[in-house]
């Protein structure tokens, strides 16, 4: 069959590569550019189709198309976003059956932070979900070891505050009023431990930091330690 056939048994090349590889379109065209895939023993253009039994291969391996996976994870602390062990860290792949382990998280927590984490096969949602242009917004409740002073508040919500990487700017609510040791924070950004080091740069340390949100996902009712499949539209 044509390598640019268009019936409906057969779908893109790169959607095809994504779905088996985890990677994302972008990444699948540019193994297509190379010159590593090939199609029944013949190099692939960029635009070429797939349909039901033809021969895909990438460097010569065998390619088989699989279903985008979602999940979200309930994050104990405690637990480590990689594949292997720091120590006696456990990961967060022993919460999850061998079925899922070549899911992979979108963005990170912490070892000491909870909260809703993603994981996925699917490169493209997880650069969509992440990459600073889509400006997806996470939400935090967040405990201090001692009271937030107004004048840090407005600095970190109205100015930002400098670090290495660059200025951090975070959305500051109360979680209770009159408590100013618990917070909810708001941030579409994802630059790594920032919400810890912002508060840190003022002479705060946090104590617990959980995610409730992320994008249009929330964490709801999934018990700690536990995780649910999601089907996106």
């Amino acid at each position: 069959m044509s390598q640019l056939d268009s019936s409906p048994a057969s779908q893109r090349l790169n959607k095809y590569l994504a779905l088996a590889l985890g990677v994302s379109r972008r990444q699948a065209d540019a193994l297509i550019e190379q010159g590593k895939v090939t199609i029944n023993g013949a190099v692939a253009p960029l635009g070429a189709r797939v349909s039901p039994g033809d021969d895909v291969r990438c460097s010569g391996h065998p390619v088989t198309a699989q279903q985008f996976v979602y999940l979200l994870l309930h994050k104990p602390t405690g637990y480590v976003c990689s594949r292997r062990r720091q120590g006696d860290t456990p990961t967060i792949y022993e919460l999850l059956p061998t079925t899922h382990h070549q899911l992979k998280p979108v963005g990170r927590l912490d070892k000491d932070s909870s909260g809703l984490l993603l994981l996925t096969n699917d490169g493209d949602f997880a650069f969509r979900m992440t990459h600073p242009s889509f400006k997806k917004q996470k939400r935090y409740l967040v405990t201090l070891d001692t009271p937030l002073q107004p004048l840090h508040r407005q600095m970190i919500s109205d100015f930002g505050v400098n670090l290495p990487d660059g200025r951090s700017q975070l959305t500051l609510t109360r979680q209770s009023d009159g408590d100013d040791t618990r917070w909810v924070v708001e941030m579409s950004e994802g630059r790594n431990r920032q919400i810890r080091r912002t508060f840190s740069a003022l002479g705060y340390t946090v104590t617990k930091l959980h995610r409730t949100d992320f994008g249009n996902y929330s964490l709801g009712d999934i018990s700690r330690g536990t995780f649910r499949e999601v089907n996106i539209s």
